[in-house]
């Protein structure tokens, strides 16, 4: 396993620690590929019932690594692999047969919120700063967050979130349903364990299929919301828009938006 994501058991419970506290455990490919490892294996073994993620220092995740994104947008060709990468883990802490719990401290953005909103459950640390912000580097979210946050939120909220591209904190993640627990910072373990108590305490498989029942009426077209994901981002990737966004992070100024919205023409990739 690699050291990117580290692993600890506890009984029946897998913990996964983003463990890239310099960068924020901010994801380059890396990381992915270590989360990605880590998923598998928690999805396989038996002996789990339970799966936290987290994260090590001061954030769960500042989202992309925003080096790797800079060097991505000179190799337009090269973004659709590495999102291919991340939708492996994603899906599968959505779609293995046992809880999953994003336990969530500090920076919670982009990426990082994609995942945590694939997760279950969500436990929140008073300090928590949540956003997508893609829309404010030219991009959407196309990791499942377009996807899967309306059924969490709400359309209005959805919309709200992923167009803005603002950030908000954990008393209004709880307010809006993202999230399910809110604890003060040094009292966010004891939190999630008192969860965590509460799932194992119910029948494994009674759980299991529970959550295939409520992602099937929550969540009908995942496969072709997340390939109209996909297919929009690589449209946006080939913009000016998503140019400018990389070069003013570059030289640290505000971007300077050129392109302009649609017609009325329905918009196609």
């Amino acid at each position: 396993m690699s050291e990117l994501v580290r692993v600890e058991d506890d009984g029946r419970v897998r913990h996964l620690v983003l463990d890239r506290p310099e960068k924020r455990n901010a994801f380059n490919s890396e990381l992915v590929a270590a989360l990605r490892d880590a998923v598998r294996e928690a999805a396989d073994d038996v002996e789990v019932h339970c799966v936290v993620l987290r994260g090590e220092g001061s954030s769960f995740s500042a989202g992309i690594d925003v080096f790797e994104l800079g060097g991505l947008a000179g190799e337009t060709q090269m973004l659709d692999p590495f999102r291919r990468g991340c939708l492996e883990p994603v899906n599968l802490l959505e779609e293995m047969a046992k809880p999953t719990i994003a336990q969530i401290h500090g920076a919670c953005l982009g990426l990082a919120a994609e995942i945590a909103v694939a997760c279950d459950l969500r436990v929140m640390a008073e300090d928590v700063k949540f956003g997508l912000p893609e829309s404010r580097l030219g991009l959407i979210p196309d990791v499942g967050g377009s996807t899967r946050l309306p059924a969490l939120v709400g359309l209005g909220n959805a919309k709200e979130l992923v167009m803005t591209g603002r950030t908000i904190d954990a008393a209004e993640c709880h307010r809006i349903g993202l999230a399910n627990r809110v604890a003060p910072v040094d009292e966010l373990d004891e939190a999630t364990q008192a969860l965590v108590d509460e799932l194992l305490a119910a029948a494994p498989l009674a759980v299991a299929y529970s959550k295939r029942v409520l992602n099937g009426v929550s969540r009908p077209t995942v496969a072709a919301s997340l390939e109209l994901e996909g297919a929009l981002q690589q449209t946006l990737v080939g913009t000016e828009d998503f140019r400018e966004a990389g070069a003013a992070f570059v030289e640290k100024r505000e971007p300077q938006w050129t392109g302009a919205p649609p017609g009325r023409e329905t918009i196609t990739p």
